[in-house]
């Protein structure tokens, strides 16, 4: 099953499956949210689909997301980890 990132538990397992702005909602250009900086952002940092991604840590009250990508741990920022979808793995 595909969902956010956010979705995520504390120590769950999730491969990237795709880089989007939320379910079903194409971009647009020159969207202000995101765009090819955002998706280019996302890649220098180790975050292209087909790639392992554990949580950490999730902080309360929507605070950041900690995450181990490729060996690295990484701080996201909710809406940035939002837009990142992935398919659960058990």
């Amino acid at each position: 099953m595909e969902l956010p990132l956010t979705e995520l538990k504390n120590s769950e397992l999730g491969t990237i499956t795709s880089i989007r702005f939320s379910r079903g909602q194409r971009r647009r250009h020159g969207q202000v949210s995101g765009g090819w900086g955002f998706e280019r952002r996302l890649m220098d940092m180790g975050l292209t689909p087909g790639t392992l991604v554990t949580v950490v840590k999730s902080a309360p009250f929507n605070g950041p997301l900690e995450v181990i990508v490729r060996g690295s741990r990484l701080a996201l920022g909710r809406g940035m980890a939002e837009k990142i979808f992935v398919e659960v793995e058990r």
